[in-house]
């Protein structure tokens, strides 16, 4: 029996998250032509907000940037619940006609530039069934965690615990709470969103923390956002409150980076406020780094302190020595007993999804190469990866990829090449973390994504107002190698490949 031919398309996008439907939509507007397919490993749109599924799952940062341009936001809150911003993808992917180009429960396992033809060869899983793609280029939208391991440091005595122990990533539907002890460990983002949806209907909610996070109070719905809302039009309004709201996060992150001391105090004293008199705030949330080091945490309408301040919940600040049959022993020789202990203590990084990626047969490490403008690799042809930003919304710098990517198409259709890459040239270069946060899943892992110089256009940075600058006078040329594969050269003289300094 002859083998099957590979499923081909101009471009393959993998992931049907954010990064990939917003992917999808760009390059489709700007280079309607192209051929492009999404695999996604789910059986459903969404990426991260399919893949959390924890009571109070929401977004960590306002859902008007992190909503598409393109798109309005219909809902009234500010800050979203997973599942409602799940159902604003899959809304997004059908109204487009994206969803049609999605091919789901197929897992992506390598991918290998064939230089003879300038293609792409991917081999994927789809129900256990091997399959084979080809494209032209390759986008990843596959995010910076790895979703099938998160992180959880060993505990001693863990597995003698009697209750359960989960872990938000992969939180069990049946799960029962209700009338619980339940010890969240953390205090990052997922669980400052969880313990409120938890002390609803557990019977208590700790938050084990070893030391505290800064967490700024947010509405739910921002009253001045509605004003805008009413005044103008629906794509109108959208656009001035995304802009608006961007800025706000940009003057906001510089605020607390250049004076730190006021940010400190600004952040005390609203948390201050917002729990009971004499409640001991410098114990429990009175960080030891500065605001921004790590990634700031929002309390959607003071619903933490409430439920602090009601007794449904509280704070301990201390280390964990070892876990027993009915609980946790601390160091300071203090207990907090369980009837489920949650691990809410982060991510593992992981580049590109785990995928192995090779070059005419020869494996490419992608940690070992610098990132240009923030979503090529070096030498690595025909290959973008979207990331986001650490603080602000993920879509904020999507969007600027997908964009990025769909005009370097647009500039290679109409040049007749076949591939691009950046060419970084010879000699040395300073490099720098690729994210600039002191948070523990960066600095367990800060090896395990591609490299950032210090200088453009090597330089990962993390603030959108110059980069959306930089994006709009973009000259594409700028370290790019561009040429076409022998077999479709035009002649002699235009074979190779072309370097444009």
């Amino acid at each position: 029996m002859a083998a099957t031919e590979p499923d081909y398309a101009d471009v393959l996008i993998i992931g049907a998250g954010i990064s990939g439907i917003g992917a999808a939509y760009r390059i489709h507007e700007k280079n309607p032509r192209l051929t492009y397919t999404i695999l996604e490993r789910r059986a459903r749109i969404g990426g991260t907000w399919d893949l959390f599924r924890y009571p109070g799952i929401r977004s960590d940062s306002d859902i008007f940037t992190l909503s598409f341009p393109y798109e309005p936001w219909t809902r009234p809150e500010t800050v979203a619940d997973g599942a409602d911003i799940r159902e604003y993808l899959t809304a997004t992917a059908r109204r487009y006609g994206i969803d049609q180009h999605i091919r789901f429960d197929t897992r992506v396992l390598s991918a290998d530039w064939d230089s003879t033809t300038d293609t792409w060869n991917v081999q994927a899983q789809h129900d256990g069934q091997a399959r084979t793609y080809r494209a032209r280029f390759v986008f990843f939208g596959t995010g910076y965690y790895n979703y099938d391991e998160p992180y959880t440091p060993g505990f001693p005595g863990i597995e003698n615990f009697r209750g359960e122990v989960v872990h938000p990533q992969f939180w069990p539907e049946a799960l029962d709470y209700t009338r619980k002890r339940v010890v969240v460990i953390g205090s990052g983002a997922t669980a400052i969103s969880l313990i409120p949806a938890l002390a609803r209907r557990a019977g208590h909610v700790t938050m084990l923390q070893r030391s505290p996070t800064y967490m700024l109070s947010l509405a739910r719905i921002d009253p001045a956002v509605q004003r805008i809302r009413k005044m103008l039009p629906r794509s109108v309004s959208h656009q001035v409150v995304r802009f608006r709201n961007a800025m706000v996060q940009v003057l906001l992150f510089v605020m607390f980076r250049k004076a730190p001391e006021f940010g400190r105090r600004l952040v005390r004293n609203r948390t201050v406020a917002a729990l009971p008199s004499g409640y001991p705030v410098d114990v429990h949330f009175r960080p030891r780094y500065n605001p921004w080091d790590q990634r700031m945490c929002f309390v959607v309408d003071d619903d933490l302190f409430e439920h602090i301040s009601d007794g449904r919940a509280d704070v301990v600040t201390d280390h964990i020595d070892h876990v027993d049959g009915d609980g946790i022993v601390l160091r300071s020789g203090a207990r907090v007993d369980a009837d489920i202990i949650v691990t809410a203590t982060g991510l593992q990084l992981q580049a590109l999804g785990g995928v192995t990626l090779s070059i005419d047969g020869t494996e490419m490490k992608p940690t070992e190469r610098f990132v240009y403008k923030e979503y090529l690799l070096e030498d690595v042809p025909n290959m973008a990866w979207c990331i986001g930003y650490t603080n602000a919304s993920w879509t904020l710098r999507a969007d600027m990829t997908a964009r990025a990517v769909a005009k370097l198409l647009a500039y290679m259709d109409s040049h007749g090449y076949t591939h691009a890459y950046p060419h970084r040239g010879p000699g040395p270069m300073q490099e720098k973390r690729t994210w600039d946060l002191e948070a523990g899943y960066i600095q367990r892992a800060e090896h395990a994504l591609p490299r950032s110089g210090t200088k453009r256009p090597w330089h990962v940075r993390h603030n959108y107002l110059l980069d959306a600058i930089d994006h709009r006078f973009d000259r594409i040329e700028e370290s790019m190698v561009f040429g076409r594969a022998p077999a479709v050269a035009r002649s002699d003289s235009e074979s190779g490949a072309e370097s444009v300094a």
